[in-house]
């Protein structure tokens, strides 16, 4: 999609402000269809609500972002489909359903396998019709249900039991290297991190996979299924901050976060000077294994070292935490 900036005028600008008003973001006093710096100014503030790069552009993510919280549940029938639905509506339904104990994985807003057979599971449980479409019926008994109980939803539970049964080291398991490439510089110096990174993991018994080959540049969704597909343990990006503050990001968004990547962010935070932050990205929120994306410069083999001894040395420290208790 085309990115909007301040100066732009035009309808896809005012279709921007109209979205932003509906969710509170004023962008008065400028003109219906002029991206002035009111409109900049609100699409900042939505940009940290939803914990996105507070650049006051429309790329990408952020518009995608703003279209999915334009959804509450009951808006619209859910339902399983590709390519899948996703929204604020779809979270809120993986987040209900969680809590009283069907599993429909991480609350991500995407509607896929994991949330339809969760669904399907509820109706089964309600004697429902087992048709997996979240509809009136459906929002209206979990309401019900969600009133009678309160409990840890089964996303949270299984971080927490990650967490519990974290390895004293990086040996034996397989890491997830990823070296963003969103600009040919980007892809070079990200790529040579990616390089230390591998190397240090190879020498402490590790088995990284890495996400790209040095001479490709496959989009960041594309990673996070590689990832996916390769079952691995933990993820470790490597990426410039571009327009966002350097630090080390984990996922959160306003309905959700991940637990066990704040914990490996905040753990390895201060061997590299950086500090955590919560993001919304894909490779964050897409990925199964917990994630965490440096970003800083410069970008290169040592910072890859660094970011291994530091996750290395937190999983130590952490084991011997739990040897103390």
């Amino acid at each position: 999609m085309a990115l909007y900036r301040l100066g732009d005028q035009g309808e896809p600008v005012r279709d921007i402000q109209d979205r932003l008003s509906a969710l509170g973001f004023d962008t008065a006093p400028d003109a219906t269809g002029d991206f002035g710096p009111a409109t900049e100014a609100a699409v900042r503030s939505f940009q940290e609500a939803q914990r996105l790069a507070a650049d006051g552009l429309i790329g990408r993510e952020t518009w995608r972002t703003l279209v999915d919280a334009g959804f509450v549940l009951g808006d619209r029938q859910l339902y399983y489909r590709m390519p899948m639905l996703h929204g604020n509506d779809v979270a809120e339904l993986q987040r209900s359903l969680n809590a009283i104990g069907f599993d429909a994985g991480d609350v991500d807003g995407i509607l896929g396998p994991d949330t339809l057979r969760s669904l399907l599971d509820f109706q089964h449980n309600r004697r429902m019709a087992e048709d997996g479409i979240a509809g009136a019926a459906v929002i209206g008994e979990l309401r019900l249900m969600s009133r009678e109980t309160s409990k840890m939803g089964r996303h949270e539970i299984r971080e927490r039991a990650w967490l519990a049964s974290l390895p004293a080291t990086l040996a034996g398991h397989r890491i997830f290297v990823d070296p963003f490439c969103r600009s040919l510089e980007e892809s070079q110096s990200a790529w040579a991190a990616g390089v230390g990174a591998a190397a240090r993991l190879r020498d402490l018994g590790a088995h990284p996979i890495t996400s790209r080959s040095s001479d490709t540049r496959p989009a960041e969704r594309l990673r996070a299924l590689h990832a996916n597909e390769s079952a691995v343990d933990i993820v470790v990006s490597l990426a410039f901050p571009a327009t966002d503050t350097p630090g080390i990001y984990s996922f959160a968004s306003a309905l959700s976060h991940s637990a066990a990547g704040l914990a490996i962010a905040s753990g390895i935070s201060s061997p590299l000077g950086l500090q955590p932050h919560g993001r919304v990205m894909p490779i964050l929120r897409e990925t199964r294994a917990p994630a965490v994306v440096i970003a800083t410069e410069p970008l290169d083999a040592e910072l890859g070292r660094l970011t291994i001894d530091a996750l290395d040395r937190w999983l130590g420290s952490q084991a011997a935490e739990r040897a103390r208790e």
